[in-house]
């Protein structure tokens, strides 16, 4: 388990293949003794096609809609409640991406952006302490973490697409928050952040979702928290954040899974937390860093070769405001997203604009397009996970 833990998801293409042809072979009741005897010559999952086939088809059809696909009969059920199909996705490339947010207190929706469609989710089964505590939020393989401060500890709670329920998350080996994390496959890096009794950490943890374990990882070399991370050309990177209640930090650092060694970069992120500040609004497609710079409302692109950062043009919604909190900007496959909210003629709502970088930009403007709209639920945003699956 360690060796897959350090090189990060190398093996998960492969795995994931292995599991669709175990599900085929359980399925035909080929020595399985679950209670299920398999298909019958009319009881194939797509009438006129061999399950093969079908399953193909299958993988095509929007993750939001499987939900409805496991209520037609008892072997739809076992199908999509086995998780096979989401490793069928990955084979074939038809994964697609789910917005998570939290935007008033009537819990966690999603939205998928193919079919422009809203989804509520099952409320956590937490205390209020953890309803009503600040919270972080992380997508990783088909889980949604969310870590909070329950009554006497912190706690991680996560969502899993493939059981559509919430479950107690096993905790890290050292629990915190106000930590910069981010997720590449089925693993997740989280960095920094504070400990119960406040102290700012330089400590690290990996999380595997195949298994449901934290290792911890060597430490930073600067302890910080409302930090910032992403994966970029397969190293995980931490910028931002501060080293303690008046010290911000302008450098970033770079972990490497195969030598498991961190690199200091100066002046990485030069735009300084002033303790107010939310955490480093950043997103990477296609390997390329982007980050909103939160005073002038402005995205701007970072130059890995001079470390410097390149203005793009503006954001669709305001971010200085609330010096960058309530508004998320990530990755969604191949386009930049922003989540914030909008005050119209008609009430609040909350407006997800998309922008694809590879179509450029003219005169110093940005395309965004609108993705989505959720009247009624304010304007701040809370937690915000885009999930690939």
């Amino acid at each position: 388990m360690t060796k897959r833990l350090r090189l990060g998801c190398s093996l998960q293409a492969e795995d994931d293949g292995q599991k669709v042809n175990n599900f085929l072979e359980m399925d035909r009741g080929e020595g399985v003794n679950d209670g299920f005897s398999g298909p019958g010559p009319n009881d194939s999952l797509l009438p006129g096609l061999i399950d093969d086939v079908a399953l193909n088809c299958l993988a095509w059809v929007s993750g939001s809609d499987y939900t409805s696909l496991s209520c037609i009969n008892k072997r739809f059920n076992k199908l999509i409640s086995s998780g096979y199909l989401y490793g069928l996705r990955k084979q074939l490339k038809a994964v697609e991406h789910l917005v998570y947010m939290v935007c008033d207190p009537r819990g966690w929706v999603a939205f998928d952006p193919k079919v422009n469609k809203w989804m509520s989710l099952p409320k956590i089964p937490c205390d209020e302490c953890f309803n009503h505590a600040d919270k972080e939020s992380l997508a990783v393989g088909c889980e949604l973490l969310v870590f909070g401060r329950e009554m006497m500890e912190f706690a991680i709670w996560k969502y899993s697409m493939v059981c559509r329920g919430w479950v107690k998350c096993q905790g890290m080996n050292q629990p915190r928050c106000l930590f910069g994390s981010s997720s590449l496959g089925s693993i997740a890096i989280i960095a920094g952040g504070s400990d119960k009794y406040g102290n700012v950490l330089k400590s690290a943890e990996l999380y595997d979702s195949s298994s449901g374990m934290w290792e911890l990882l060597p430490s930073m070399h600067t302890p910080r928290r409302l930090c910032s991370g992403f994966f970029m050309d397969g190293k995980f990177y931490v910028i931002g954040g501060m080293s303690s209640i008046t010290v911000s930090l302008t450098c970033g650092e770079e972990y490497d899974l195969k030598t498991r060694n961190w690199r200091k970069i100066e002046g990485m992120y030069p735009y300084v937390n002033e303790g107010v500040q939310a955490p480093p609004l950043v997103a990477v497609v296609d390997n390329q860093l982007y980050a909103v710079e939160h005073v002038t409302n402005m995205v701007k692109k970072y130059d890995k070769d001079k470390n410097t950062w390149n203005e793009l043009g503006r954001l669709p919604v305001r971010a200085d405001s609330s010096n960058g909190w309530g508004l998320a900007f990530k990755a969604c496959g191949e386009q930049l997203l922003v989540v914030g909210g909008q005050r119209g003629p008609e009430g609040e709502a909350i407006v997800l604009s998309s922008w694809c970088p590879k179509s450029g930009v003219r005169n110093g403007t940005i395309d965004w397009q609108v993705l989505g709209v959720k009247e009624n639920v304010g304007v701040f945003v809370y937690n915000c996970a885009v999930m690939g699956c």
